[in-house]
């Protein structure tokens, strides 16, 4: 490609709704240009690069043995009612009419209709396993869309849905779609974790999320400093703490005016904070339910939720609070049903549950809100003091340094984008829509189905997040516009310059090298820094002086200077 022929529109300026690096540099370099909240155009540039990815992503999943279709992305009322999602799904499906007005949505996502598709094609366990696959433009209504293509309302998305007779098969299935992903995001030139997650508004029993590392990621992801294990933080697993040591302090009421945080009442009372317990007051299924953690801790929800009674649970209002505790939040804990101390902490309460994690279970002499403006509770026990919670139960989230669940290694913490996913739906689908086969004993049975989605365009995005520095993108190889820039220096002062910058870029995609001529007649610092900004792993500069000495000026994105080397080293290195 000679970038006089082609639409390359960078700027200078960053943006003012560009929060995060992808979003600015996405919009500086010319890759995108905004319509409207959450819609983009790709440029040639932009498109230069999505297609990459989405040619490694095609070759990966028709390696695996997927079979690519294409299905619709408007789709109609009648199959999202089949499995109770027109009205589930939310806010977040866009949904329409047509002339005749019937009802259809701007497609999410497709198990709707891919089970339709199988139900009408698949009659034989005979025909299984399968999977059939596709990569299609996929709609959002997203409340509040933000960071470019990271979260936009339309986005370019692979996804894909196994059919199999047996749970047995979908096992298969979905460890070969986990080791095809794995590839495909090392052929991407990202870091990155499978990490054990919840399966959401799309359901199933087993999921991972695959998360490119990154500081600006929407996700925390706890994984083992010692093993592979990995996990994102609402599904981290805390290990059983040490056995609960004796009591040794006496129960007592502390003054602690304005001091309505572990770590305010912590410093008051010269404790460290993990001798405090934190109390987060909810509604649940049947009725108030005060969730214990330890102060330096905080409550997991999607924990939380797991819980029975719990899983549409929310906040309790603050007046709901003051009604039951008698207080505002800051100075809440369980002692008011202690037996026995109703004169010293106020009345009984009988109608809250308590749910203590297991770390608190485990505390002594611990320091909890006296359900009393001002004051907290000192040195009190279970058991002596308190009856046992309610329940006990794993609802923290993990911290870094906490020993991996696995038994290996300690947890780290790190952010991380989401860019793929794999479910094992199971029957959740097949069975309300109806999708059955014949087994071999000539009985109809309702398909397993496994789901395996890959954000085409959020990947673009991420690993610009993973790879940039103060200068713009540096691409990881594999995702490049092109793999090497040659930059030629006042090519009309001397015919051998253009010549020499001709051969080389005739040479290197001879070879199979994609390269890029830089011909539009530019000053040297506005053409280096488009060609950095835009993240060419490799730039060659073609100069008199260089020629005269028979060398070219060759420096890679990623290093600090450039270096003179002969036409042979250039081709060894791009080569290598």
């Amino acid at each position: 490609m000679r970038l006089s022929k082609f639409h390359l529109a960078t700027v200078k300026e960053v943006p003012a709704d560009a929060e995060i690096a992808s979003h600015q540099l996405m919009l500086r370099a010319g890759m995108l240009r905004k319509h409207a909240a959450g819609l983009y155009t790709w440029s040639p540039l932009g498109l230069c690069v999505l297609h990459k990815v989405e040619a490694i992503v095609r070759e990966e999943m028709n390696r695996a043995g997927a079979l690519e279709l294409s299905m619709p992305t408007i789709q109609p009322r009648e199959l999202w009612e089949e499995t109770g999602r027109w009205q589930k799904f939310g806010a977040q499906l866009l949904k329409i009419k047509d002339r005749k007005e019937a009802e259809y949505c701007y497609a999410p996502t497709a198990e709707e209709v891919v089970t339709d598709f199988a139900r009408g094609e698949l009659k034989s366990y005979k025909q299984l396993p399968i999977n059939f696959y596709q990569i299609n433009t996929k709609f959002r209504d997203e409340i509040r869309p933000r960071f470019g293509v990271m979260r936009a309302r339309e986005f370019l998305m692979k996804d894909a849905y196994s059919f199999h007779i047996d749970e047995a098969g979908l096992d298969r299935e979905y460890d070969n779609m986990y080791a095809t992903y794995a590839r495909i995001f090392t052929r991407l030139g990202l870091k990155f974790r499978a990490v054990q997650a919840d399966a959401g508004a799309i359901g199933g029993s087993r999921t991972h999320e695959f998360q490119v590392l990154a500081d600006s990621g929407e996700d925390a992801i706890a994984f083992s400093d010692g093993s592979d294990y990995a996990a994102n933080i609402e599904l981290a697993k805390a290990l059983e703490p040490s056995a609960r040591a004796a009591a040794s302090e006496t129960i007592r009421k502390v003054e602690t005016p304005g001091k309505t945080t572990c770590t305010e009442v912590a410093e008051l009372l010269k404790i460290g904070i993990e001798r405090t317990v934190k109390s987060v007051v909810v509604v649940g299924e049947n009725g108030l339910v005060l969730a214990l953690v330890r102060g330096d801790h905080d409550v997991n929800e999607v924990k939380l939720q797991k819980l029975a009674g719990l899983a549409e649970y929310r906040l309790a209002t603050e007046q709901e609070i003051v009604d039951t505790f008698g207080c505002k939040p800051g100075y809440l804990g369980p002692v008011k049903l202690i037996p026995g101390l109703e004169t010293t902490f106020g009345p009984k309460i009988s109608n809250v549950t308590i749910v203590a994690d297991k770390t608190v279970a485990a505390m002594h002499d611990f320091v909890t809100g006296a359900n009393e403006r001002g004051f907290h509770i000192a040195g009190v026990n279970w058991g002596r003091d308190l009856p046992e919670p309610d329940l006990v139960a794993d609802i923290r989230k993990v911290v870094a340094g906490d020993l991996s669940p696995d038994g290996k290694g300690t947890l780290q913490i790190a952010r991380g984008i989401e860019v793929g996913h794999v479910f094992a739906l199971g029957t959740q689908y097949s069975e309300a829509m109806g999708a059955t086969v014949l087994d071999a004993e000539g009985k109809n049975r309702p398909m397993q189905m496994g789901c395996y989605g890959i954000g085409v365009s959020r990947i673009v995005a991420a690993a610009i997040e993973q790879n940039h520095d103060a200068a713009g993108i540096v691409w990881p190889a594999p995702m490049a516009p092109w793999r090497v820039a040659i930059c030629m220096i006042n090519p009309k002062n001397d015919t051998k310059v253009s010549d020499a910058a001709e051969a080389l870029y005739r040479e290197l995609n001879d070879a199979g090298i994609e390269a890029v001529l830089d011909d539009r007649g530019l000053r040297p610092g506005a053409m280096f820094a488009d060609i950095e900004l835009i993240g060419i792993p490799h730039r060659v500069v073609i100069s008199e002086r260089g020629l005269a000495a028979g060398t070219f000026e060759y420096r890679a994105r990623r290093d600090a200077e450039s270096r003179n080397v002969s036409r042979e080293e250039v081709l060894t290195i791009v080569r290598a």
